[in-house]
């Protein structure tokens, strides 16, 4: 810790990224990349820049992928913010829509970004436990504090469990809690969970973000947006415009306007890597283990007679990385990736030497 040290880098606690390593014959299954490739047309769209792509500053506005996100959702350009990963676009929303006068609130057992982002701009929030069974429920947050709150913000699906909550009740929510955002993370919406994208233009106070991270297979090319009301849709601008105004490059913005334009392509893998997570599933019913039902590209499960970590560690072992989180409630749970039907078969097959 250095003397030169700010007193809001002394109190920060990083959030720690999934773990990429350098193993040789590696299979992946710890950080929910997608196992395909993205829509040819992204490599083509990249591969046709010319000089002008890297010698002139991107369009500020990143216009153009505004027009392709908010013509899949049925919106207007101005209902749509892009930016670096949607990492960035929850920075700024919590920046700019959540730092209120009473605590946010969002799930006990969620993406550990979320408290990150409160240290870092000062913002008080209150955990809501989950259910036994690792749901949402949204009368837990009607009823916090006499429905006064800074605003909320959970990932539908959750990570790292991969429950869903049902679009009614998302509804019952928005029109219960009228008077602060609820932010609603979809980065795995596309693995069979109802987006509340139609809900937008309903609701002022809701906010929707995605990445292209996920099911678009897109995640080095480090794009996101979030959709909303215009009003809300401007107070994400403002945080941009006061911290960088260019977050977006050429080729960035040409390979996500390809990969949005091809839905067929997004359709297509995305049902690949439902049919085998249900596979999966199945196999790891097979060897004893219990794992809650999965609405993302990855399946949250345990062994009711071995150890999560000692799992974790004999797979590694195999060149086979899972992710294992260290945390109450969960730390005998796995999140494993949905691989290819090839990988997914080798972890069951490691699986099983193991438990015998």
């Amino acid at each position: 810790m250095s003397r030169f040290w700010s007193k809001t880098v002394k109190n920060l606690t990083p959030y720690v990224p999934g773990e990429q390593p350098k193993l040789s014959q590696l299979i992946k299954l710890n950080t929910n990349e997608s196992p395909y490739g993205p829509s040819p047309k992204v490599l083509m769209a990249i591969a046709a820049a010319n000089n002008d792509a890297l010698r002139l500053y991107p369009d500020p506005n990143s216009d153009a992928l505004k027009q392709s996100i908010a013509k899949i959702h049925n919106l207007q350009a101005n209902q749509v913010f892009v930016g670096n990963g949607s990492d960035e676009v929850l920075a700024h929303a919590f920046l700019g829509l959540l730092k209120q006068d009473h605590p946010i609130l969002f799930p006990d057992i969620t993406y550990s970004f979320y408290p990150v982002y409160c240290n870092l701009y000062d913002i008080a929030f209150e955990t809501i436990p989950l259910t036994e069974n690792f749901s949402i429920d949204i009368t837990d947050y009607i009823q916090k504090n006499n429905g006064k709150n800074g605003g909320i913000i959970f990932p539908n699906p959750n990570a790292p469990t991969g429950k869903a909550l049902a679009l009614g009740q998302i509804k019952a929510l928005l029109q219960a809690n009228t008077e602060s955002v609820i932010v609603i993370d979809q980065a795995y919406v596309d693995y069979g969970t109802e987006s509340a994208v139609d809900l937008v233009n309903e609701f002022p106070n809701l906010l929707i973000t995605h990445t292209l991270s996920k099911s678009y297979a897109l995640a080095g090319l480090r794009v996101g947006y979030a959709v909303g009301h215009p009003d809300l849709i401007e107070a994400l601008e403002r945080v941009k415009n006061s911290f960088n105004s260019y977050p977006i490059d050429k080729l960035a913005m040409a390979g996500a306007i390809a990969a949005i334009d091809d839905q067929d392509y997004l359709k297509r893998i995305s049902k690949a890597v439902v049919q085998t997570r249900e596979t999966l599933i199945e196999d790891l019913s097979q060897l004893g283990f219990q794992t809650i039902p999965s609405h993302a590209n990855f399946v949250f499960t345990k062994h009711p007679e071995k150890d999560a970590a000692e799992i974790a560690a004999v797979l590694r072992e195999k060149h086979i990385i899972v992710r294992h989180f260290k945390m109450a409630r969960i730390d005998q749970y796995l999140r494993i990736t949905i691989g290819t039907d090839e990988q997914c078969a080798m972890l069951v097959k490691n699986l099983k030497d193991f438990l015998k």
